[in-house]
């Protein structure tokens, strides 16, 4: 060897050749000077060439081991040699198709090698790697908020048929004795839409068991299916499929096939993925269409809120012109208290439009800031003697019309029932509003008031950031505990001429954009509306 040990040292050799590791010596001139058993054989393999290790001894590595030229082994043992420092390192071997781990040690008389086969591990690692690159694939696909449902089981099925190299895959459902192709990846004529008999495929067995379906080979694993219409006519010759689900029936399947069998049967990870995959195909699905339904809903709840509207105001308009007239024929209270029912049952009819529209799902989205949509809800409220102060900084994705009625709604709450009546009057109301860290220098004063309203004492009302999103707080009576879980419930009311709509028209709002909304009291007493959730 390179430290000077030679053959006959009988002892070095027993223990050298016990090795699990290869180990073999290099003199200066890169010949052998000792192999050890398992040396040896990597040797004769790579040189292609049976020989004995006194058959070795003596010859150049470089000739017995032409391939090795030019390579990562080459270029570190003489980067060893060179700097006679030690070099450890990890390397493939294209002609023994395997990895090899390895520490070159260098002396005055040579080169000492010390190598282990690594194939396995590192076969293991790129599983792994390949896994984690499959599973992150998958996740940006689900994630996709930007594409829809059908373009995202696309993605899905592609990657699926990469993975499994199969040349088919579809999402199918199941109607009735029909099997309907949804999405379809297919080399061939099959597209969406096409519908099958459900006895003709392996999709049935699934269905009647709700269980994955595993075929490596339709022939060996189930030959009870292989006269089956799709197997005999189309040559399918191995599947998996996992069934889809909404709800606890079964509304399809999740598969892939091929018209050549497998060699080897599914792996328990290809088996699992695809499970994995169908599982979330079966829960978008379900929010899909649980989606569609509320918005077939909501549709015809609009139409028929409209259609009310209509229907009520006609009536309505006609009987305030009537009134018109018996005011002017005769003086009574009554009369007032007529007026006053048409204004309310006006103000029904308005807040059962916004109603309808509230809790529709957002379907276009913009960016809005929230305190500037506060400011602008403020200018629409009658506010009596309350000031607003906006002093919130966040930006939101939402409809802007249905948050300002949200806005709206609250402060209108807020000024009708958490003012007392020891408040003293006011001629106006005032605005103190703190929009991004800015503060307005002029209050602004809304029906004719001046500033000295701002030294009279009213409702104040304060919009404010929490940390995942925002909360509206007045200074006012409360909301008694016991009233708190229910308040935003729709058609609960405390007050003789309350419709119960303002604040469930509020949650029905933030239900739609995903917010959560608490009623809890303020630091002065108040109510506080928390929203929370907010992006």
């Amino acid at each position: 060897m390179a430290d000077g040990r030679d053959d006959g040292d009988s002892t070095t050799t027993e223990v050298l050749d016990r090795l699990s590791e290869g180990v073999f010596g290099l003199d200066t001139d890169w010949r052998f000077t000792y192999l050890n058993e398992t040396g040896r054989a990597v040797i004769r393999d790579a040189a292609g060439e049976s020989v004995s290790v006194s058959e070795l001894v003596g010859r150049n590595i470089w000739e017995v081991v032409p391939e090795a030229v030019g390579t990562t082994f080459e270029q570190r043992y003489r980067e060893a040699m060179r700097t006679g420092e030690r070099v450890c390192f990890d390397a493939y071997y294209e002609p023994l198709d395997a990895w090899l781990a390895v520490r070159a040690s260098p002396s005055e008389t040579g080169l000492s090698v010390c190598f282990r086969d690594i194939t396995e591990r590192r076969r293991r690692h790129d599983r792994v790697a390949s896994r984690e690159t499959v599973l992150r694939e998958i996740y940006e696909t689900i994630a996709d908020r930007e594409s829809t449902f059908e373009e995202r089981v696309d993605d899905l099925l592609r990657i699926g048929q990469r993975v499994l190299g199969m040349d088919y895959g579809t999402l199918s459902r199941v109607r009735g004795d029909e099997y309907v192709f949804e999405v379809v990846r297919s080399p061939g004529d099959l597209e969406a839409g096409d519908t099958v008999d459900l006895a003709a495929t392996n999709c049935e067995r699934i269905v009647l068991t709700e269980e994955t379906l595993v075929l490596g080979n339709v022939a060996e694993d189930a030959p009870d299916l292989v006269e089956r219409a799709g197997n005999r006519d189309w040559g399918i010759s191995c599947y998996l499929g996992t069934p889809v689900f909404v709800g606890d029936e079964v509304y399809g399947t999740f598969c892939f096939y091929d018209s050549d069998p497998r060699t080897e049967q599914f792996s328990d990870w290809e088996v699992t993925l695809v499970d994995l995959m169908g599982r979330w195909v079966s829960a978008a699905l379900e929010r899909k269409l649980t989606k569609d339904r509320l918005c077939r809903q909501n549709d015809r709840l609009e139409k028929f809120a409209t259609l009310v509207s209509h229907d009520l105001r006609n009536p309505l308009n006609v009987a305030e012109g009537w009134l018109e007239v018996a005011r002017e024929e005769c003086k009574s209270e009554a009369l007032g208290n007529v007026a006053n029912s048409h204004e309310r049952m006006l103000t029904i009819v308005d807040d059962l439009l916004i109603l309808a529209r509230a809790g529709r799902a957002v379907d276009d989205p913009v960016d809005l800031e929230l305190g500037e949509v506060a400011a602008d809800a403020w200018a629409q409220v009658e506010t009596a003697t309350a000031t607003l102060t906006v002093d919130l900084d966040r930006d939101a994705s939402g409809d802007r019309t249905r948050i300002q009625q949200l806005f709206e709604n609250l402060f209108r709450n807020c000024v009708e029932h958490g003012s007392t009546s020891s408040r003293p009057e006011a001629d106006s109301s005032v605005v103190r509003a703190s929009i991004h860290d800015r503060t307005q220098s002029d209050d602004s004063v809304k029906d004719g008031g001046d500033d000295t309203a701002d030294d009279t004492p009213g409702l104040s009302i304060t919009v404010g950031p929490l940390p995942d999103g925002f909360y509206v707080a007045d200074d006012g009576v409360g909301i008694p505990e016991a009233e708190r879980d229910h308040v935003i419930e729709f058609g609960y009311t405390t007050a003789d001429d309350g419709t119960g709509i303002g604040l469930g028209i509020v949650e029905d709002v933030a239900t739609a954009h995903g917010w959560t909304v608490t009623v809890t009291e303020s630091e002065d007493g108040g109510a506080r509306f928390e929203f929370r959730n907010v992006t």
